[in-house]
């Protein structure tokens, strides 16, 4: 049986790509500063330490490791943009420096995949109402999107033919956090059947377990069509109204509605690249399924 190394495994999007992997018959080691919970895995995981750290040598951690999959992010608590707090230096230090230094003890142990997940962020303004594809120039605004872009970089700097690689242009991602966790929109959602006041927004999302599912293609697809390319992941274009629309089902609640968002300048992401290679994401479906289930919020 294949093992798998997570890094960030037992974090947010990491959980939905361990979970997934381990439905889909892999052995998965989850790679972090601490081990994760007694029961937060359905199943036995194994765990390595594991450090966003330039200065450590970690090949031991990829001994017996087949793919790796670095969904580890150091970040002030509830921030991916902004995350970096009032410390830039050490958030790039950790997250590109840190970053590449995985990515090359990979390499050099024999690691025959990797995977990144990069960011939406990566593209920065774009021209109103287009959609972001993959053959565009990249204009991060944020040091989030700059040290993802540079991730990829580097990462698609070390791939070869005994290497390969491909990084995951992630959108917002949505879906149940886990045990004693809040979900995304947990306050927006208290706050909407409370009455008081919501925010208007638009964006695109994506649930976790189809992040999880374009991982593990990344994992089987052919060598030769993902080797060294990056691919957006994103499902739906929705806004505060059309999510709450759900939760307004769901639980009969008579308070009205936020108005619609503009979203005619939105740009949304072109996700034909990944579709050709059979990714099939959810769709309004399984957001609806999400939200209205409340065990699983969203």
């Amino acid at each position: 049986m294949t093992r798998v190394l997570v890094s960030g495994g037992a974090g947010y999007v990491g959980r939905f790509i361990v979970e997934h992997l381990l439905a889909s018959g892999y052995k998965v080691t989850v790679g972090g500063r601490t081990p994760p919970p007694a029961g937060f895995f359905s199943r036995d995981v194994a765990f390595v330490p594991l450090h966003l750290d330039p200065d450590i040598d970690q090949i031991d951690a990829f001994e017996n490791i087949y793919y790796f999959v670095h969904a580890a992010f150091a970040h002030i608590p509830g921030k991916y943009r902004g995350g970096e707090g009032d410390d830039p230096q050490g958030f790039r230090r950790a997250n590109l420096d840190g970053s590449v230094r995985l990515f090359e003890a990979a390499k050099d142990a024999g690691v025959r995949r990797c995977v990144f997940l990069s960011s939406r962020a990566v593209y920065g303004p774009q021209a109103p109402g287009v959609p972001l594809s993959e053959d565009m120039q990249a204009r991060p605004d944020t040091l989030y999107g700059r040290v993802k872009l540079d991730g990829e970089r580097s990462l698609q700097a070390l791939c070869s033919h005994n290497f390969i690689t491909a990084c995951l242009r992630v959108t917002g991602v949505y879906g149940p956090a886990g045990p004693g966790r809040p979900h995304k929109w947990q306050a927006l959602f208290e706050d909407y059947l409370a009455g008081r006041p919501v925010p208007v927004r638009v964006g695109t999302e994506v649930h976790g377990d189809d992040v999880a599912s374009a991982v593990r293609l990344m994992l089987e697809a052919d060598p030769m069509r993902i080797n060294g390319e990056v691919f957006n992941v994103s499902d739906v274009l929705v806004d505060t109204r059309d999510i709450l629309t759900f939760v307004k089902a769901a639980q009969n609640c008579l308070h009205p509605l936020p108005a619609p968002a503009e979203r005619a300048g939105f740009n949304s992401m072109a996700t034909d690249r990944a579709r050709m290679l059979g990714w099939q994401p959810g769709g309004m479906e399984r957001l609806a399924a999400t939200v209205e289930t409340p065990t699983n919020g969203a």
